[in-house]
C-alpha cells in the first residue's frame, strides 16, 4: 500500500538495541554519526567510545547487568556515548530532564533504584544533597567541550569520575559482549503520574526496536540511508527525540545535528546554515518562533525533504508558515512515552492537517467510551492502542499499569480521539488536566502538591491555558490562609517557592488569588470553569 514503503517490514530484525548499535557502525564506519558544537563523531569513533564506556560500567564492582543507569545531559555527543555504553553494558538508561530540581531527581533516583548518573560538572554543587539522599554510589561529570579541548576539572563536595577518566579506564578494560532478549528492559522514561509523582515506563529491547522498524517504514519514502542529516534541537532525553536520534537515524547510517541549547535560536540557525540538512524533527512553538527569523528564511532549504512533528498539537497556522517559508510540508504523529513513543504518523506526501495520520504498521487503535467499550463510529472517545511497540508496564507500580490496560490488552491513552471514515485519526482533547507547555507535560496534581505546602495556600488548583508562545501555559488560581495586604509580594514569593520545588516549565505563569474556588456538589473542584 502506498502510505506505507514496505507493509511487510520485519519489526524484529534485531535481537537486541545492542545489535543495532554495532550492526550500524560495522556497516558505516567512516560516515558522520553525530555533529555538535562543531565536532563530529563517525560511527567507527562511537563505536569505540561507546565500547570504552560500557567497560567502564563492566569494571565497576557494584554495577551489574540490569542496573539502573541516570543520565542528565543536554544534547551533546557524551550522552550519545554514554547512553549506547550503558545499553551494550546491558544496563538500564533512564533519562532524566538536567533542569530537574533536587526534589524532582531524589524522587527519579530512588524510585528507579539508580546506581550510577552521568551528568554536567556545573550541576556537580547542585547534586549534593541528592547523592546524600538516593543510591547513587558513581557519578561520571563531563563538561560539554570536554570531547574537544579537555576541560579543568573542578573541585565538587563528594566523590566523582571524570568522563574522559572513565572512557580512558575502560580503555584498559576489555568490553564484554553481553546477551539480551527483546523482553528484557533497555530503558525507564519518566512520565508525570496522577498522584504527582512521574513514573518509569518499562520499554524493553522489542519495544524500541519495533517502534525503530515502524517509523522508518512510515518515513522510508523521504529517507536515504546513509546520506541524510538531521537537525536535533529537541532533547534527547524525551523518548520524542530519542526514538529519531539515537534510534532511527543511526541505525539509518545518516548524521545527527545535536543541539545543546535550542533556546539559542541565533545560535540554531548559525548550526543550520553549517549544514545541507535533509530532515528536521520540532514542534509547533519551535516552528513559528524560527520562521519569525530573517536569518532563518535566508537558509538554503533546497534539501530539506521531511520535517516531523511531535510533543504537542500542530496548529494550521503554524504548518502553513513552515511550508510558505522552507517549502517542506510537515508530517504530524501522535505518541506516548508508554509507546516508545509513536502511535500513528502522517505519511510524506499523505499528509493531513489536523490529523496524527494513520496508525503505524502492527498498531491496532480503537476508540473507546468509560467502560472501555469500542464507541460509535466518528464518535469521540479514549483512544486506546495495542503493538509491539506499547510498553511492559510501570516500574514498581502493577496498580497503575493495570489501570491503564484494558482487559484485551489495550494501553489507554488518555486522550480524546476520532476515528474518521478514511482510517486517519485526530485528537480532538486529551486527559482534561494534562497541561502540555512546549511539548513537556505537566500534571496539576505535582504543581498543587507543591502550592499546598507554602503557608499562605489553604486551597489551590491548577490548570492549563493558551499561551502564545508555549502553546499552553501554567495558572494557578489560589484561596488564601489568611488575609493578606499585599497580593503581589506574596504571589511573587509563591512563585519563589515553586521555583525551588518544580522544573522551569511547571513553575505557574499567572498566579490568580480568588475567595473560593469552583466546586461541584460532592466538593470536586471544577478545573473546566477555571478555564473558561
Amino acid at each position: 500500500m502506498a502510505y506505507d514503503a514496505d507493509a511487510s517490514l520485519n519489526l524484529n530484525q534485531y535481537h537486541s538495541v545492542i545489535d543495532l548499535i554495532e550492526i550500524a557502525c560495522k556497516k558505516y564506519p567512516n560516515r558522520r554519526a553525530y555533529a555538535c558544537l562543531g565536532h563530529d563523531m563517525t560511527f567507527a569513533e562511537i563505536d569505540k567510545a561507546s565500547g570504552d564506556f560500557a567497560a567502564y560500567l563492566q569494571s565497576q564492582s557494584t554495577l551489574t547487568i540490569g542496573s539502573r543507569i541516570a543520565i542528565q545531559l543536554p544534547n551533546i555527543n557524551q550522552f550519545v556515548i554514554a547512553a549506547y555504553g550503558v545499553i551494550r553494558a546491558g544496563m538500564v538508561l533512564v533519562n532524566t530532564n538536567p533542569l530537574y530540581t533536587e526534589r524532582e531527581l531524589i524522587h527519579q533516583y530512588n524510585d528507579s533504584g539508580a546506581k550510577a548518573l552521568i551528568t554536567l560538572t556545573d550541576l556537580l554543587p547542585t547534586l549534593t544533597n541528592v547523592v546524600k539522599q538516593t543510591q547513587l554510589e558513581t557519578v561520571i561529570a563531563t563538561h560539554p567541550l570536554d570531547l574537544i579541548h579537555p576541560q579543568p576539572i573542578p573541585d565538587a563536595p563528594f566523590a566523582y569520575v571524570p568522563f574522559l577518566d572513565a572512557l580512558n579506564q575502560g580503555q584498559q578494560c576489555q568490553y564484554q559482549a553481553v546477551t539480551v532478549s527483546s523482553a528484557d528492559i533497555v530503558a525507564l522514561q519518566y512520565t508525570g503520574g496522577t498522584t504527582g509523582l512521574s513514573k518509569g515506563a518499562m520499554l524493553s529491547h522489542g519495544n524500541l526496536l519495533a517502534n525503530t522498524a515502524q517509523v522508518k517504514s512510515r518515513l522510508a519514502s523521504h529517507m536515504n540511508d546513509g546520506e541524510d542529516i538531521f537537525i536535533a534541537p529537541l532533547p534527547i532525553y524525551h523518548i520524542y527525540a530519542f526514538m529519531l536520534n539515537l534510534m532511527l537515524t543511526f541505525e539509518s547510517g545518516s548524521c545527527s545535528v545535536l543541539i545543546p541549547n535550542p533556546r539559542d535560536i541565533n545560535g540554531l540557525i548559525n548550526t543550520m546554515a553549517s549544514y545541507p540538512f535533509t530532515c528536521f524533527a520540532g514542534l509547533n512553538t519551535l516552528f513559528v518562533g524560527l520562521c519569525h527569523q530573517a536569518q532563518f528564511k535566508a537558509l538554503d532549504f533546497s534539501h530539506l525533504r521531511l520535517t516531523i512533528s511531535g510533543g504537542t498539537a500542530l496548529t494550521g497556522a503554524a504548518a502553513q508558515l513552515w511550508q510558505q517559508t522552507t517549502h517542506c510540508m510537515i508530517s504530524e504523529g501522535y505518541g506516548l512515552s508508554e509507546t516508545s513513543p509513536v502511535v500513528s504518523l502522517n505519511a510524506p506526501g499523505y499528509e493531513r492537517l489536523g490529523t496524527i495520520g494513520k496508525p503505524v504498521l502492527a498498531t491496532q487503535v480503537k476508540i473507546i467510551d468509560v467502560n472501555d467499550d469500542p464507541v460509535k463510529a466518528g464518535q469521540p472517545g479514549e483512544l486506546a492502542v495495542k503493538g509491539p511497540q506499547v510498553m511492559q508496564g510501570y516500574w514498581n507500580k502493577p496498580a497503575e499499569t493495570a489501570s491503564v490496560m484494558t482487559a484485551d490488552g489495550f494501553f489507554k491513552t488518555g486522550d480524546i480521539a476520532i476515528e474518521m471514515e478514511d482510517g486517519f485519526h485526530a485528537i480532538v482533547d486529551r486527559k482534561k488536566d494534562m497541561i502540555i507547555v512546549s511539548g513537556f507535560n505537566v500534571f496539576p496534581n505535582e504543581v498543587e502538591n507543591v502550592l499546598a505546602q507554602h503557608p499562605q495556600v489553604l486551597e489551590c488548583a491548577v490548570v492549563g491555558i493558551d499561551d502564545a508562545h508555549s502553546g499552553e501555559a501554567v495558572k494557578a488560581v489560589i484561596v488564601l490562609s489568611q488575609v493578606c495586604d499585599d497580593e503581589s509580594l506574596l504571589i511573587d514569593d509563591i512563585r519563589q517557592h515553586c521555583k525551588t520545588q518544580l522544573t522551569g516549565y511547571k513553575v505557574p505563569k499567572h498566579i490568580v488569588i480568588t475567595s473560593q474556588l469552583p466546586k461541584s456538589t460532592v466538593g470536586k473542584i471544577l478545573r473546566r470553569a477555571l478555564r473558561q
